[in-house]
């Protein structure tokens, strides 16, 4: 199959006009302009899609697709606010509830042009519903207990469900991992723990960190909307005190629990850093990713991204929890990102070739990926998206990349491909489930929800 547009976008290299990309058996074949390669495998199918680019399928560093079904429900509070409302309407839900509602967040990514999520879960419904739709992901089973004599319970519970989705799912497809839960509701000896298991079996590590200034002030103070005060009422017995202040941030934190000790970690949000915390992260090889539309949405604050590509890091976006944000939309998170770090940081200008290489191959780096997906070249898997640039607003179209980032939406995806497969085109879809049937389920589910 030759995949022609108008523009084309590797990353690795300058965009080029009247791109074409040769795609047989899931891979990348051949790239080039489309008069070339139409000469050169004049056998094959021909899907132009005219005024366009073709790019590498989005990488979305962080979700939770389970939370979809929530989306719209939580509005205008901050985060303490938000995550006490999330427990509350999560009660409600069954196991037949989030599968189907992290079906819809999965529909409603790739139809947004993403290809590939990393998703933090308890439950597996990520890793069932990714499995179904042919998606590519890392879903992490998240793994916490306050107190120390819960620990070892706690793992073995992870370790046994970690086991038994590697089992589940397509191994090429799917990578399963380890995460602890929020250090606000983690014994600290979990995070040696994780890191023990996670060199064992190989398993990449993703945990949030410095999110929000409660967290940090909880960390480093022991004092917060997190605070002990009210651990006897929501955990039940822990050990006392379960809490004292630490004096350090949360990211020095974790490294002195021994949290970056295996070989693949990716630490989420990392918006109340230091200079010194960046220099870790670094010297430990962390890679983070940044979700700047939850972090405004919510208050959290803004993650210091220019600090942290000065620093070499690994870096890439995620778009969080469906719940805060309300969508899943790669797109609008590079839009949104860039311009705020442009308001805060006068002088540091973040342009948009940034932001496209941190949606696609940076996103790739931070999970080790970059050697199959990320960039459109000879050889990588074939998650390709392709996206319209004939709108009103777009044209002319002097700067391909400009136009993705400034102008384009979700809505604006025209294809997205996954290992040479097209799973959603022009709102038709070739998944391994029945769509209306899912949103169907999903207003009852929302409903149940308001009541």
């Amino acid at each position: 199959m030759l995949l022609c547009a108008q523009y084309m976008l590797p990353i690795t290299s300058k965009p080029f006009k009247d791109g074409a990309v040769l795609v047989r058996d899931g891979v990348i074949r051949d790239i080039g302009t489309s008069d070339m390669l139409k000469l050169r495998y004049p056998e094959e199918d021909v899907v132009d899609y005219g005024q366009a680019a073709l790019m590498p399928g989005l990488v979305d560093l962080h979700t939770h697709l389970e939370n979809s079904v929530m989306r719209g429900i939580v509005h205008d509070v901050p985060y303490t606010t938000w995550i006490a409302s999330m427990l509350e309407k999560s009660a409600k839900m069954d196991v037949s509830d989030w599968y189907d509602s992290a079906i819809l967040g999965g529909l409603e990514a790739l139809s947004s042009g993403i290809t590939t999520v990393a998703d933090i879960t308890t439950t597996g419904a990520a890793c069932t519903a990714t499995q179904k739709l042919g998606m590519r992901s890392v879903i992490y089973r998240e793994v916490g207990a306050m107190d120390k004599r819960r620990v070892g319970y706690a793992m073995r519970v992870a370790e046994n469900d970690i086991m038994h989705w590697r089992e589940e799912v397509d191994g090429d497809r799917i990578t399963i991992g380890i995460a602890p839960a929020a250090m606000y509701v983690c014994h600290p000896s979990v995070f040696s723990k994780v890191s023990e298991f996670a060199r064992r079996e190989g398993v990449p590590v993703a945990m949030h960190m410095a999110g929000n200034r409660e967290e940090y002030n909880f960390i480093k103070y022991g004092s917060s909307p997190f605070s002990v005060h009210t651990m006897d009422q929501k955990r039940g017995y822990v050990e006392i005190p379960p809490w004292l202040p630490t004096g350090t941030t949360p990211v020095r934190y974790a490294l002195n629990w021994g949290a970056f000790e295996s070989d693949n970690v990716l630490a989420i949000h990392c918006v109340h850093v230091d200079d010194k915390d960046v220099q870790k992260l670094k010297e430990y090889d962390v890679a983070v990713a940044s979700c700047p539309r939850c972090n405004a949405q919510l208050g959290m604050g803004v993650a210091p991204l220019n600090e942290f590509l000065r620093a070499g890091l690994r870096l890439g976006l995620g778009t969080d929890s469906p719940a805060a944000t309300d969508s899943t939309d790669m797109l609008m998170e590079m839009r949104i990102g860039m311009l705020v770090q442009r308001a805060v940081n006068v002088g540091d200008f973040l342009d948009s070739a940034t932001m496209l290489e941190m949606a696609t191959i940076g996103g790739a780096r931070a999970l080790k990926l970059d050697d199959k997906i990320g960039s459109l070249d000879i050889g990588k898997r074939a998650d390709i998206v392709a996206v319209d640039l004939s709108g009103s607003h777009q044209t002319p179209t002097t700067d391909p990349v400009s136009a993705v980032v400034n102008t384009c939406s979700g809505a604006d995806v025209l294809m997205t491909m996954v290992d040479g497969i097209v799973l959603y085109e022009k709102s038709k879809w070739n998944v391994g489930v029945e769509v209306a049937k899912n949103i169907a389920r999903v207003i009852e589910i929302r409903g149940k929800l308001r009541m």
